[in-house]
């Protein structure tokens, strides 16, 4: 039950960042399809200006210009919005707005300039509504309903047009442009489901990546960071407070008197305990701070730009949570810390922990359940 509750929150998730994906790239692509349609209809402006009524062409561009200038302060506004708010819910009826808006003012046009007697017209116009049509499958490759409804704003007025003309050179075209926006839809089909699942494979192998990122450094029973992954991080924190002169001291901690749980109450009372101070860790760090399990009932705490006394006081914070903690069989539980801070001396992060290790040794020689300051 659990793993399929993980799994089916695990494709939401990645099916949520696949549709962020289509989003990006369908912003990506419409930088020159919405440059490109206005001049796709200049240029038939120009072909047809000697054939046609001149208001209706100018009418049609200036309502052409204000939908692709209001497209281009769309992309402008995503292209300069924080990565975090490129968001579907924030952007995608926005998009949909001025798709149709402009695709319908494409197609409008189109069938404006058809003339009921000019067949060199009728064909300029189709051919370049049917350019417009592959375009349309180019830009919104991702978005299967975009390209249709694109297809069907500017292709299918001109076309439902010449297919009532009495000619059979008319109805012939129109035919002909309706067999190839059938196989243009029918193609999209293939090619949103293949770009939707490269995208779902790539997010998937990166979730797994991450999962078994984690899982290399993270001690299983207490969710902590394991020995290798705390001293890895602690290396490159400990040189960078070395270079830049920052405070940095180290928590050593331990369980009292572990061994003794796990003899009078088996190692799963021991691992409960485990899991109950590695809680109580997590919960007093803050987020510069790293933790983690170093072995058996020993734990390590490095924390960042934190003076001796600070570290004292959080230390005894945490061995009074401890001392709170409830367990199934009834024994206080109390750790014994040692605390040291960096000094001029100190020139490996190892030589740090050495000193929290000693004064660790020396709260157990005290009489245990105490703090201990190098």
């Amino acid at each position: 039950m659990y793993l399929l509750e993980f799994q089916h929150e695990r494709d939401v998730l990645i099916r949520a960042q696949v549709r962020t994906d289509c989003l990006h790239l369908l912003f990506r692509q419409s930088v020159f399809s919405v440059t490109g349609s206005f001049l796709g209809a200049v240029m038939l402006s120009w072909l047809c200006w000697a054939r046609v009524d001149h208001d209706v062409v100018t009418t049609w561009l200036a309502l052409l210009s204000a939908s692709t200038l209001l497209r281009v302060l769309l992309l402008s506004s995503w292209f300069r919005s924080p990565a975090d708010l490129r968001t579907p819910e924030r952007w995608e009826l926005k998009y949909w707005l001025t798709l149709v808006l402009s695709a319908g003012i494409w197609g409008g046009g189109a069938l404006a300039l058809v003339g009921p007697d000019d067949v060199l017209t009728q064909t300029l116009v189709l051919l370049f509504a049917v350019g417009m049509s592959v375009s349309a499958v180019s830009c919104y490759s991702a978005y299967r309903s975009m390209t249709i409804v694109s297809i069907g704003l500017v292709l299918l007025p001109c076309t439902l047009w010449l297919l009532l003309q009495p000619g059979g050179t008319q109805i012939g075209m129109a035919v002909a442009s309706l067999v190839f926006a059938s196989f243009v839809i029918s193609a999209t089909r293939k090619l949103s489901e293949a770009m939707e699942k490269a995208f779902y494979m790539k997010r998937e192998m990166e979730y797994a990546h991450r999962i078994a990122n984690h899982a290399a450094q993270t001690d299983e029973l207490t969710g902590l960071k394991n020995r290798r992954a705390f001293f890895r991080q602690a290396e490159q924190t400990f040189d960078h407070c070395k270079r830049n002169r920052l405070p940095l001291s180290v928590l050593m901690l331990d369980i009292d008197h572990f061994k003794r749980i796990n003899d009078s109450y088996g190692h799963q009372a021991g691992d409960q305990v485990l899991r109950q101070i590695g809680a109580v860790i997590c919960d007093s760090i803050r987020d510069a701070d790293i933790c983690g399990r170093l072995g058996g009932e020993e734990f390590g705490l490095l924390l960042t730009n934190a003076t001796i006394d600070v570290a004292q006081t959080r230390a005894e914070q945490l061995r009074d949570a401890i001392t709170r903690l409830t367990c199934e069989h009834g024994e206080v539980i109390t750790a014994s810390l040692g605390v040291a801070t960096m000094t001029a001396h100190d020139q490996a992060f190892q030589a740090l922990l050495n000193n929290a290790d000693k004064a660790l040794f020396r709260a157990k020689a005290q009489g245990r359940n105490q703090t201990a300051v190098a």
